[in-house]
């Protein structure tokens, strides 16, 4: 089992930029697929990026495509998400999730999942 802390997360004014960081515990990350997730209240959680376990290839959400860039440092055991030009619409929670096979956009296919960090957006 993978522990997951996200941090990075905050209050900001549309059109700037954060990076929020997943720090794993436990387990080398360099063999999982890893997700992040969002949700925002009242709404179902939905995926956001998902990362393959060497880097080479990402999926994004079409309404975070061009926008959101994610990443990973094995050697840090650390993955990344860079979002930028950020909407009030982005206002959620995020979630890092620690998937054992090949990057997916379901949740289901992710075991472990961090806490989740605030990201909140205002115009």
């Amino acid at each position: 089992q993978v522990q997951l802390v996200e941090s990075g997360g905050g209050s900001v004014q549309a059109g700037v930029s954060l990076r929020l960081s997943c720090a794993a515990s436990g387990r080398t990350l360099s063999s999982y697929a890893m997700g992040w997730f969002r949700q925002a209240p009242g709404k179902a959680r939905e995926f956001v990026s998902g990362i393959s376990w060497n880097g080479y290839i990402t999926y994004y959400a079409d309404s975070v495509k061009g926008r959101f860039i994610i990443s990973r440092d094995n050697a840090k055991n650390t993955v990344y998400l860079q979002m930028n030009s950020l909407k009030p619409e982005d206002t959620a929670v995020y979630f890092c999730a620690a998937g054992r096979s090949t990057v997916t956009t379901n949740a289901p296919d992710y075991n472990d999942w961090g806490q989740g960090t605030q990201v909140t957006v205002s115009s």
